[in-house]
């Protein structure tokens, strides 16, 4: 199993001194320490850098026009593909892409993104189509070393080639899942998998199960399933007093950070953000004993190990780690980066 290293550039807590130029002098030396490192693949909330991957294209920010194929809508696509690109050729081929909008895009899985055009039809039907061919129309670009031309109900463009080529072939690609609709895209796309384990323990009962669903999926679109990862909070704690520091630094983010990322009134939120709120609803009011291995790896090197053991045997292939997170000094984030290299991923490399 391999691991990955994923910094949260959230800085909005209570009484915080912190400048946004000191986290992001903070996330840069993370990053590039991991890098050096040559183990943990080092990243950022939209970068996950790793020594074998640099930054995700944030494919989230793509937008289909409201009246139909327009070229200013597949302009903005193609300029995400320009750039994931440009990402993969100056990495030499390190690249990955996380899309967090594709799998969103059915309720209840988050953000539906675009606007409908089928009015005779469900908004999240017909964004899921505009997603899945504009993925296909973007995967089209990247496989060909000539220009070519589209033109269809969602996006229409002509003569269009993207440069320089992408190292990799395919680009790997996954998608960040919270629900069965999204695993279920994730299958007809053949794209791979990223998880939370919390919301998988919350949706399906555990990491097996969505392994499970997943492999299901693909096999049932006529694609072979790809890799799976997933993502955990780490803290090191050799003592009660750690223990309970960790503990609070987690809570404190939950309350402070995440709950502010998503929607949590359901009179607002669209259908397709709905699920989210009893998300919210749990952060608000998780204690620091409420949490368990579903979301944290906190303890002694070996009870992460235990726990990590637990993970591998779901069929997860890599884990990207949060280590700054809760305003952990800097310095300690590194400690417990080279801590974890040293102590718990050498028992995962056999």
């Amino acid at each position: 199993m391999q691991f990955g290293y994923f910094t949260l550039s959230d800085n909005h807590y209570n009484d915080n001194t912190r400048t946004a130029n000191a986290l992001i002098a903070d996330i840069l030396d993370e990053a590039v320490y991991a890098e050096e490192s040559g183990s943990i693949r080092p990243g950022s909330a939209s970068i996950i850098s790793r020594p074998w991957a640099s930054s995700p294209v944030p494919i989230w920010s793509w937008r289909r026009s409201p009246h139909g194929p327009r070229k200013s809508a597949w302009r903005r696509r193609s300029r995400c593909c320009r750039c994931t690109i440009r990402s993969a050729s100056r990495s030499n081929g390190r690249h990955w892409i996380c899309c967090p909008a594709a799998a969103s895009i059915l309720p209840p899985g988050g953000v539906t993104t675009g606007a409908n055009t089928d009015r005779s039809a469900p908004r999240s039907t017909t964004t899921s189509r505009s997603s899945r061919r504009g993925w296909r129309s973007c995967g089209a670009l990247w496989s060909s070393a000539e220009p070519i031309t589209h033109h269809g109900k969602h996006y229409r463009f002509d003569d269009v080639a993207i440069t320089p080529q992408p190292v990799q072939r395919p680009i790997p690609a996954y998608v960040a899942s919270f629900s069965k609709p999204s695993i279920e895209l994730a299958g007809r796309l053949g794209c791979n998998l990223i998880v939370a384990p919390f919301a998988a323990a919350m949706t399906f009962g555990g990491l097996k199960q969505v392994a499970d669903v997943y492999r299901e999926a693909c096999l049932r679109h006529g694609n072979q399933p790809g890799r799976l990862m997933c993502s955990y909070f780490l803290h090191f704690a050799d003592n009660p007093a750690e223990e309970a520091a960790a503990r609070a630094r987690q809570v404190r983010y939950y309350r402070e950070c995440a709950v502010f990322a998503f929607p949590g009134d359901p009179k607002t939120a669209p259908p397709s953000y709905r699920y989210f709120s009893e998300i919210v609803e749990r952060l608000h009011k998780v204690r620091p004993e409420d949490l368990s291995e579903n979301a944290v790896l906190l303890g002694s090197p070996a009870q992460i190990i235990e726990t990590l053991k637990k993970v591998e045997e779901a069929g997860i292939a890599e884990v990207i780690l949060y280590v700054a997170v809760g305003l952990k000094p800097h310095t300690q984030v590194k400690h417990e980066m080279a801590r974890f290299m040293a102590e718990v991923a050498p028992e995962f490399a056999r």
